[in-house]
């Protein structure tokens, strides 16, 4: 511990932050990748009634706190001795801090753009076009089958009409839907 005690009390501050953050953001890392600390990400942004590209990001958080001290920590470590002034140093030190932040939010920003409901809705059939796989019986005395692709999968889907039969092979458009199942007519 003799190197500590041989620092500039400014410098000694900044290794006395830089180590245990460091570790703490290591550790921080690996419970991320392992699946033990991602959830956190999803927590820090508010989604309900807003659209996730504008989702407000939460500032205190102890992430957040993690990703300013490593950033302010390192910085006054590395440039202790480049900057001879150590206000400016300071000042150096925490705006290098809070664009770790603002990076930090970049990227998450950019990660959530990547999110993509897939999940499967019959109200995405509305207004779509698709191929009567069993023919469909007239004004609505039974059901047939037809195949829609939703999201880029294929389905099969019960369906009626409220006109004349549709045969296997025609091309309809969903109209609307009624107790889960689809309205069809020919196009």
């Amino acid at each position: 511990m003799t190197f500590f005690e041989n620092l500039e009390p400014l410098l000694r501050a900044f290794w006395y932050i830089a180590l245990p953050v460091s570790l703490f953001f290591l550790l921080q890392t690996i419970m991320t990748f392992a699946g033990f600390g991602g959830a956190d990400v999803e927590t820090d942004i508010e989604t309900e009634g807003h659209d996730i590209g504008d989702a407000p990001f939460e500032l205190f958080t102890l992430r957040n706190l993690i990703n300013f001290l490593l950033g302010f920590s390192w910085s006054g470590i590395s440039f202790y001795n480049s900057i001879e002034n150590k206000t400016v140093l300071i000042v150096v030190a925490t705006v290098v801090g809070a664009s770790f932040v603002a990076l930090f939010f970049f990227i998450i920003k950019q990660m959530m753009k990547l999110n993509e409901n897939n999940s499967f809705s019959l109200d995405k059939a509305i207004d779509k076009t698709a191929t009567v796989y069993l023919s469909i019986p007239e004004k609505k005395s039974g059901k047939g089958k037809i195949q829609i692709s939703i999201n880029g999968s294929f389905h099969e889907l019960e369906a009626l009409t409220e006109n004349d039969r549709i045969e296997t092979g025609v091309v309809v458009s969903v109209t609307k839907i009624e107790n889960n199942i689809l309205i069809v007519e020919k196009i």
